[in-house]
């Protein structure tokens, strides 16, 4: 089992909060109340349940009410306190910091409108605004400690498809498959709880699609959704049988020491049908095309349609990205601390890709009621183009 359990250095710690503050100065933020627990962790170093307070200037303030010596031990920050209710921060920022903000940043995108009613009674003076873009562009740039992070991550799930080649057969529902592997990656260190920003989005490990599951779209906002177990569960793996000679779709996400790993690999029990080769190839050549030509400083837009181009060139252009009327628009995602994340690869956005950031591309095709095909791996935007995260080879799995 890989070690799971590797903590957040002080100075990785000390840099984040550097980084929030800079910004919070710029935006003309007095402070900031962190409660989204993806972001705490972030820049607190610990998980538990807990508030933390960034003013612009000056040391942090994390309050903790559950569970406090865990936090104690496993936060670098110095002012780490135990409060009894959530209602007592006022008094205790006025008794540390002499005052409260004039303007204070929450995260708008995550928090429940009961949850910020909430804050605004319990802070009925400050501008109560939104601080969810500042939190997430710092997060987009990973650290060379966040990258070897990944890259652990990435020999897990390289561990986990391995075991898939040797443990798929004939016969087994796609659910059973899937439990099969996702048991190994639990094993192997994987964590099993995803996580996922948007509160619409489930985050989940076993998307396997087989046959004519991979030409079922749905609920997900992804070219192919699956069967799903029922209807009350829409997507992935279902009770379909695997068949010999049949396209499979492996969507593998999973996680280590808090950092997330998304990829997908095509099998078959047998010699893959020429259609679904030839889609699974063509996945494949856009892949790498994109590996060897994105450059710091592009566009996400023109990467893009740079993608959708190749698959126009590659003959594939009216299943690209899902079955006509209903193609998605974009071929990647910013991961890292969450299975989504920004920057968007996608339609009409116009983020520069920057040297840190880590994306999943992910060129899919997908053929109504038929099959899907396609591949996606992990890559780094460094300071002269891109590299792979990704150990899994980029190849299809035949057995």
């Amino acid at each position: 089992m890989v070690s799971s359990n590797t903590p957040i250095p002080a100075a990785e710690i000390r840099h984040r909060c550097s980084q929030l503050q800079i910004a919070l100065q710029q935006n003309d933020i007095d402070a900031g109340l962190i409660v989204q627990r993806v972001d705490l962790l972030y820049f607190t170093g610990t998980a538990q349940n807990g508030i933390l307070y960034m003013p612009s200037q000056g040391d942090p303030l994390f309050f903790v009410k559950r569970y406090y010596p865990r936090a104690r031990k496993e936060s670098p920050l110095e002012r780490v306190l135990a409060v009894q209710s959530i209602r007592d921060i006022p008094n205790l920022l006025n008794k540390h910091h002499g005052q409260q903000p004039k303007v204070l940043g929450l995260e708008f995108d995550v928090m429940p409108v009961t949850e910020y009613r909430f804050f605004k009674r319990l802070f009925p003076s400050p501008k109560l605004v939104d601080l969810s873009s500042i939190i997430l562009d710092i997060r987009k740039l990973k650290s060379a400690w966040d990258i070897k992070q990944m890259k652990r991550t990435a020999a897990m799930s390289a561990l986990t498809f391995d075991h898939m080649r040797q443990v798929l057969t004939s016969g087994m529902t796609e659910m059973e498959f899937a439990s099969t592997f996702e048991a190994f990656a639990r094993q192997a260190g994987h964590a099993g709880q995803l996580r996922v920003r948007n509160y619409q989005t489930e985050g989940y490990p076993w998307h396997v699609l087989s046959g004519s599951s991979g030409g079922m779209i749905g609920v997900l906002d992804s070219p192919a959704s699956g069967a799903g177990s029922s209807h009350a569960f829409p997507c992935g793996a279902g009770t379909r049988k695997i068949r010999p000679g049949e396209p499979i779709m492996v969507d593998f996400a999973s996680v280590l020491n808090g950092f997330h790993m998304d990829e997908t690999r095509m099998f078959v029990l047998g010699k893959m049908p020429p259609d679904a080769d030839a889609a699974s190839q063509a996945a494949i050549a856009i892949q790498q095309e994109l590996l060897a030509s994105i450059q710091p400083g592009m566009c996400a837009h023109d990467v893009y349609h740079r993608s959708v181009e190749s698959a126009r060139a590659l003959g594939f252009k009216d299943s690209y990205l899902g079955i006509p009327g209903h193609q998605v628009t974009f071929i990647g995602h910013g991961i890292g601390y969450e299975l989504i994340e920004p920057p968007f690869i996608a339609h009409g956005k116009e983020d520069p890709l920057l040297p840190g950031m880590t994306i999943a591309f992910e060129p899919k095709f997908v053929f109504a009621d038929k099959f899907a095909a396609g591949i996606e791996s992990v890559f780094q935007i460094t300071e002269s183009g891109a590299r792979l995260i990704s150990k899994t080879p980029m190849e299809i799995f035949s057995i």
